[in-house]
């Protein structure tokens, strides 16, 4: 039987269909809203892995070529390894599921989502988390949602639910909200330099929409009616954290006084390799969630100092920032480069700048788009002091570049202005929480160190939550110990005047909009305190860029000139390239970007540019080069693709007996134009070049 619920949102119905598709899998949502199709299924193992005690949940998300009508590149023809867009999708979609299973559900779960349909109008990534969901609540599984999410814009100060792709250029907001019916539990986005206040608006308006989701998901599971999944919870060994917490619960308290992460988790290691060591003869089954039941026996302490004494795990207060130091410049041969150190999270940021040709080209389902800026994290195992794997970047690097980079994007100027494609690296070289918002403040400082016009530095901090009952601390500009046992992980990043990037995550069933707006005061609190240390470090940008960066300069051209500019089958432009070394870059509206990093190559391929777009006008004085020699005269070029007759007679002032005696293949000569006929064939004259 098959089941259909909808509900108005926006423009547009969406609406969840369950029963006709994939009725193997425990789980399958068809969602569609215009004339996008999200399909998710979701599948839970019947057996878990011996000694298993955490709860193994993997998203995979698809855009099928199909999808848009389109057959995909390459040789194989057929879809290949996830694109940075699908990795960031299937990370969205995992964030606000996770927490909300219950800690007894260890068995291993696997959402597939695959975009069936894509319209090219409607975006696709809120129809994804709101079919995942679906799944996961007509499947039986223990998942305490529904969860809904909705896409945020506003145009001319009114708020928009789920704006189209052109609805979002024009948009001053881009916010992906997720939550359940009670609270927001996820927020991923940018803005154009939004206040605090106006932000929390947006966070409000999606929640109204959130709950008309969760209801008709409820709806669904309600007419569905299938019978709860059953597995074996996870049971923790009483006995053992009674045992451990009467043996190492001092102990661990009394790491307060050691404030350095990697003396601090060393003394823990020996902690929990002495508890080991101790108990387990005692418990040779159970021995496995010694690990996990120090680990909460920490968080516990951790939590009770921040809310009852105010003092951190690093002897910093609520709202301190670790101390801050920056150098810049250190890179000689780079664009741009900075150094920015928080504590012991450092991300060195280096900016390079490239041509208009050195885009980067995306082909997604809405069609092919183009990247002037792009912002790329990488977090290698030296910066925690471990070993592990290299390589390609994973799913948190793509996910922390992706933040960063719309945190900066804001401030990058635009094309007309500032000419250039430009490539930012973060490269983590130590962390200990905040990384990504490190890397906002490595490149706006290594961004100016480049010369880059940018509107404003811009910083970011990561904001933490311990809550217990009604009783709550917001921490500022969080370390990893703090991520790992707190309650939220909230990063805000943006300049002096407003947000420019926004993201949240929540480990319990949300936050209210009270301590949302407290925990947006006490970020803006702490981004300016960073901010006016990198301002006094370097307030402003270079004024040029550097002498490694490419040159370039733009000029405009008649649209009817391009074709001459191109020549056939692009041999004009070619030659100019060859002779001059420079690079061209020519479009419809015959904008002409011309770059090189010699300034000569530059004049000399603009000279011969404006030699074909500018007409030929009789009067005119040329200085052109010799192309070949006839008994009757000379062939002058008088700029590329554009030659005349200077005849036998009019190549001097003297009588002229032969034209080899005044000239030769190759010699520059300066000519006037004295006559164009109606065929364009131009005559030229040395003679009265030379008397005037």
């Amino acid at each position: 039987m098959s089941f259909d619920y909808s509900v108005e949102l926006g423009r547009e119905r969406l609406n969840f269909n369950t029963g006709y598709l994939a009725k193997q899998a425990d789980g399958a949502v068809a969602v569609s809203y215009g004339e996008i199709v999200v399909f998710a299924s979701a599948v839970a193992s019947r057996d878990v892995k011996e000694g298993q005690d955490f709860f193994p949940l993997t998203v995979d998300y698809r855009e099928k070529a199909y999808a848009a009508g389109k057959i995909p590149g390459g040789f194989i023809k057929r879809e290949s390894r996830p694109s940075d867009k699908e990795v960031l999708v299937s990370r969205l979609t995992d964030r606000p599921l996770r927490p909300l299973f219950p800690d007894d559900f260890v068995n291993e779960v696997q959402i597939i989502i695959y975009v069936l349909s894509a319209d090219g109008i409607n975006q696709h990534d809120v129809c994804a988390i709101n079919a995942a969901s679906a799944a996961l609540i007509v499947s039986g599984m223990p998942f305490n949602g529904p969860v809904g999410a909705v896409r945020v814009g506003r145009i001319d100060g009114n708020f928009i639910v789920n704006p189209t792709f052109a609805e979002s250029e024009l948009s001053d907001i881009d916010l992906v909200v997720a939550g359940t019916r009670k609270a927001v539990t996820m927020i991923e986005g940018c803005s154009k330099n939004v206040s605090e206040e106006d932000m929390l608006q947006a966070v409000v308006f999606a929640h109204d929409n959130i709950k008309k989701i969760c209801d008709t998901q409820d709806e669904l599971k309600k007419a569905v009616n299938k019978a709860s999944f059953s597995y074996t919870p996870y049971i923790p060994d009483e006995e053992l954290k009674k045992i451990t917490r009467e043996k190492y619960y001092q102990q661990l308290v009394d790491l307060k006084n050691i404030t350095v992460k990697k003396p601090r988790e060393d003394a823990w290691n020996e902690i929990y390799a002495k508890a080991k060591e101790e108990l387990k003869e005692q418990f040779p089954d159970t021995i496995g969630q010694l690990r996990g039941i120090l680990d909460d026996l920490d968080g516990e302490i951790m939590r009770k100092r921040c809310l009852e004494e105010g003092n951190r795990a690093d002897g910093r207060g609520l709202k301190d920032i670790r101390p801050i130091d920056i150098m810049t410049g250190i890179l000689p041969r780079t664009h741009g480069s900075a150094v920015f150190t928080r504590g012991e999270t450092q991300s060195l940021g280096i900016t390079t700048l490239g041509t208009i040709s050195e885009s980067q080209k995306l082909d997604n389902l809405e069609g092919r788009t183009e990247k002037n800026f792009m912002l790329h994290y990488n977090f290698p195992p030296f910066s925690v002091g471990e070993t592990g794997r290299t390589g390609n970047p994973g799913r948190r690097e793509i996910g922390h570049g992706m933040l960063a980079e719309r945190a900066l994007e804001y401030v990058i100027p635009d094309l007309l202005s500032f000419p250039y494609t430009i490539r930012q690296v973060s490269e983590i070289l130590e962390s200990n929480g905040s990384s990504s918002m490190a890397s906002v403040c490595s490149g706006s400082l290594s961004l100016f160190n480049a010369g880059v016009p940018i509107k404003a530095a811009v910083a970011g901090i990561a904001m933490g939550l311990i809550m217990e009952g009604d009783k709550y601390a917001i921490l500022s500009d969080i370390q990893g110990l703090e991520d790992h046992l707190g309650d939220m992980d909230f990063k805000v990043a943006g300049t002096e005047t407003g947000i420019t990037a926004f993201q949240l995550d929540i480990k319990i069933e949300g936050i209210t909009p009270e301590i949302m707006k407290d925990a947006l005061a006490q970020a803006k609190t702490g981004r300016m305190e960073i901010l006016k240390v990198m301002n006094s470090f370097q307030s402003k940008p270079e004024t040029a860029v550097s002498v490694h960066a490419p040159k370039i300069k733009t000029i405009k051209v008649r649209t009817e000139k391009i074709g001459e500019i191109i020549g056939p089958g692009g041999r004009m432009i070619k030659k100019i390239v060859e002779e001059t070394g420079a690079e061209i870059n020519i479009d419809d509206t015959g904008k002409v970007v011309v770059s090189s990093v010699n300034q000569d190559s530059i004049d000399l391929a603009v000279k011969a540019i404006l030699g074909i777009a500018e007409d030929v006008e009789v009067g005119n004085i040329y200085h052109g080069t010799v192309k070949k020699i006839m008994e009757f005269g000379a062939f002058v070029e008088i700029a590329p693709g554009k030659e005349g007759l200077v005849h036998i007679s009019n190549l001097d002032v003297a009588r002229v007996k032969e034209v080899g005696d005044i000239c030769a293949v190759g010699d520059k000569m300066k000519v006037k134009v004295i006559k164009i006929d109606r065929q364009g064939r131009i005559d030229l004259s040395r003679k009265e070049a030379l008397e005037e």
